[in-house]
C-alpha cells in the first residue's frame, strides 16, 4: 500500500473575515509541511482575509457568504490530494498535529476527527463547551456509539470518502461530517488535541447555531438508520 505524506495533503477551511488569525494558520501549515501540503480557502470575506491568503500561497476559491457548511464543503470537494484536512481559520487548531493525523490515515484510518473535549477546552467560552458535550452525548444515542466530539473543525479524510456521500447540512456539517462516516460502517478515529483561545470574534450566535446543529444531528442519524 503507498504510504502518503505531505505531497498528498490538502488542509482546506472556509474563511471569513479572518484578517487577524489568517496569517498565523497559513504559516503553521507551511512550517509543519515543508510547504508541502496544498491550502484551499473558500472565502466569503468582505476584509483583507482573502489577499492575506493568497499572498501566502493558499488557493482562494471566492463565494458569495452562504454560512458555515456551504463554504466547508466547496473546499473539502475542490482539492484532488488523497487526503483532506479541514481546519478553522481562527488559529484555535494544533496544525502540529498534521503528522500525527497523516499517520493514523496511513494506519488504515478513513476519518481522523480532533477531539478538543476529553482534554478539557478550557479556553472554549463555557456555554459553547457544555453545548458541544450536549451534541456529542446526543449523537452517541442517536447512533448507538460513543463520539466525544461531533462539532470539531480538525479532520483528516480520505478524499474518496468525501466525494462517495452526500452532504446535506449548513450550520451541522461538521457534525454531518462525522455522523455519516460513522454510522457507514468506515473506520473512525478520535485523537485528543489542546484547543487555543480564539483570533478574532465568533461568527456563530450560539443560541441559534446551537438549535441547528442539534436539530442537524438528530436528522443525519435517523436518516443514516433509515437508510436500509
Amino acid at each position: 500500500m503507498t504510504e502518503f505524506t505531505f505531497d498528498d495533503l490538502a488542509v482546506v477551511m472556509g474563511t471569513y473575515n479572518e484578517e487577524q488569525a489568517i496569517g498565523a494558520v497559513l504559516a503553521d501549515i507551511d512550517r509543519i509541511t515543508d510547504g508541502r501540503a496544498e491550502v484551499v480557502c473558500v472565502d466569503g470575506s468582505d476584509d483583507r482575509t482573502p489577499e492575506i491568503a493568497r499572498k501566502m500561497g493558499a488557493r482562494v476559491i471566492e463565494q458569495e457568504p452562504q454560512g458555515y457548511g456551504v463554504a466547508v464543503e466547496a473546499a473539502v470537494l475542490a482539492s484532488d490530494r488523497p487526503v483532506v484536512v479541514t481546519t478553522d481559520c481562527d488559529d484555535t487548531y494544533p496544525m502540529e498535529y498534521l503528522p500525527k493525523f497523516l499517520d493514523l490515515i496511513n494506519d488504515g484510518y478513513d476519518v481522523v476527527s480532533g477531539d478538543r473535549i476529553t482534554t478539557g477546552a478550557e479556553t472554549m467560552p463555557r456555554l459553547n463547551r457544555a453545548g458541544n458535550v450536549a451534541f456529542a452525548r446526543l449523537a452517541s444515542v442517536l447512533m448507538g456509539a460513543t463520539v466525544h466530539d461531533t462539532t470539531t473543525g480538525m479532520r483528516a479524510y480520505r478524499r474518496e470518502l468525501l466525494h462517495d456521500i452526500e452532504w446535506t447540512e449548513n450550520t451541522g456539517l461538521s457534525a454531518e461530517l462525522l455522523i455519516r462516516p460513522a454510522m457507514r460502517g468506515y473506520n473512525i478515529a478520535e485523537v485528543p488535541i489542546p484547543y487555543r483561545e480564539r483570533a478574532g470574534e465568533t461568527k456563530l450566535d450560539p443560541f441559534a447555531g446551537g438549535a441547528a446543529i442539534g436539530k442537524s444531528i438528530v436528522k443525519v442519524c435517523l436518516e443514516e438508520r433509515l437508510r436500509f
